[in-house]
């Protein structure tokens, strides 16, 4: 159970808070969660599958995985590599982010977010080019996922999984509550539930395909990592099941979160950091107008399960590191704990000073953060899967697929044949068309 929630965890993040939301109101709303629905079937289990299978099957790092199961044909732990360089990538400016949260949840509680939407868009303005805070924060964060990453899987990972999960569900459903209290916030959860099956194109399909592929992290090596730990009478199917369950459940009550605060003062929410950081405290801010004590709390609730979201991902992008470092390098957990850390410190470090506070780290005439982001999210990851699905559709022994697949026999054939095909002509197909759809080019 331990390691399934820190599976779980490391799908879940600021994207399924934000994002999720946001794509089903505007896209059809419930007409939009059964496509992704969908595309889970489709894509994101079969996917999860393959990596699960990667990763228990040789009970290693991404990298040596890759290489175990190939039967000596090393080039695929390029694959591998791949992904331990998306995941350090991503938590070093995914840390930045994080660090906000945790400068917004150290605001909330001392409600000095405060004034009407053009003071509070000031403020994130203030804030993010500062050349030293968003640094400190984003290193703190860093440093915390140290502290629990360092402490081994069953005593790390898992304990804090354990926590950090149901804290999420209830901090969840607390601020459900408060939400839909205030006046007029039914309107946001029609918005969110309504079916609008009349704005269904194909465009929908491709965004709902694209976040069914981040939202569950394939790509990053992640899912590989954490299967190494996965013992070998684990169900893929059901915990791959399980998982996208879960993840699909917190993004739909984040939406139940979201809206009816934000319908309830009259905001139409909107996409990306600006919803977090700039649009959601105006609302709070209306809504402490309204009701004192609401207000208050959903604002210091809000932003403390935007860190503990934060903090499930970190953690399994900053293991996917210390795995490889420890294993291939036979290094001390702590050693290769603090290289990690070491890189993506300077990293975050790096990202934060490039949105504002030092001009001139940039690449491509961009920000190095932007870039970061491009890079992995528009190239390595959508890459690293569509390898992932190639490798194990075509060039991974079928027998040893289908014994993993059905734990020896106990789980139904039927449901292999359907992900083999799946993985084999479905999953590259789907991937093919999400990097086609995030290049403009359908």
């Amino acid at each position: 159970m331990g390691i399934i929630l820190a599976t779980a965890g490391s799908a879940v993040g600021l994207g399924n808070v934000w994002r999720f939301p946001f794509m089903a109101g505007h896209n059809g709303g419930a007409a939009f969660i059964l496509i992704y629905f969908g595309c889970i079937l489709l894509l994101g289990i079969p996917g999860m599958i393959s990596e699960f299978i990667i990763g228990r099957h040789s009970q290693a790092n991404a990298a040596r995985a890759y290489g175990h199961i190939a039967g000596g044909r090393q080039l695929w732990r390029l694959v591998g590599y791949l992904g331990i360089f998306s995941a350090t990538i991503i938590l070093g400016f995914y840390a930045v982010v994080a660090g906000w949260c945790l400068q917004y949840l150290f605001a909330s509680v001392m409600d000095t977010v405060q004034g009407d939407a053009d003071d509070v868009a000031d403020y994130f303005q203030s804030f993010s080019s500062d050349p030293w805070y968003p640094c400190l924060w984003a290193v703190t964060f860093v440093v915390i996922t140290h502290l629990v990453v360092v402490r081994g899987v069953q005593k790390g990972i898992e304990r804090a999984s354990k926590l950090l999960m149901p804290l999420l569900f209830v901090l969840l459903f607390v601020i459900i509550l408060a939400s839909c209290s205030l006046p007029g916030a039914m309107a946001g959860v029609e918005f969110l539930l309504r079916p609008d099956f009349s704005q269904v194109s194909h465009s929908v399909f491709l965004e709902a395909l694209g976040q069914a592929f981040f939202s569950l992290s394939l790509g990053t090596a992640c899912l590989c990592t954490y299967a190494s730990y996965f013992s070998r009478d684990t169900n893929l199917l059901r915990s791959a099941v399980q998982i996208a369950f879960l993840d699909t459940l917190i993004a739909i009550l984040a939406g139940l979160m979201i809206f009816p605060a934000a319908f309830s003062v009259g905001v139409q929410p909107d996409s990306g950091p600006s919803l977090i950081f700039i649009t959601l405290p105006s609302v709070f801010q209306q809504a402490f107008d309204l009701m004192p004590l609401a207000g208050y709390v959903m604002g210091v609730l809000f932003y403390a399960l935007l860190v503990f979201a934060a903090l499930t991902s970190t953690i399994s992008m900053h293991e996917i590191g210390t795995a490889f470092f420890s294993e291939e390098f036979h290094l001390s957990r702590k050693k290769a704990a603090w290289i990690v850390t070491s890189v993506c410190s300077v990293l975050a470090v790096l990202c934060s000073l490039s949105v504002g506070a030092v001009d001139g780290i940039a690449l491509f005439g961009v920000s190095l953060m932007d870039f970061c982001d491009v890079l992995t999210a528009q190239i390595m990851l959508p890459l690293g899967a569509f390898l992932t699905s190639l490798f194990v559709g075509w060039f991974v022994d079928q027998r040893l697929l289908r014994d993993e697949f059905t734990n020896q026999g106990t789980v139904s054939v039927g449901f292999f044949r359907a992900y083999q095909f799946s993985v084999r002509f479905i999953v590259p197909l789907c991937i093919v068309l999400i990097f086609l759809h995030q290049f403009g080019l359908i």
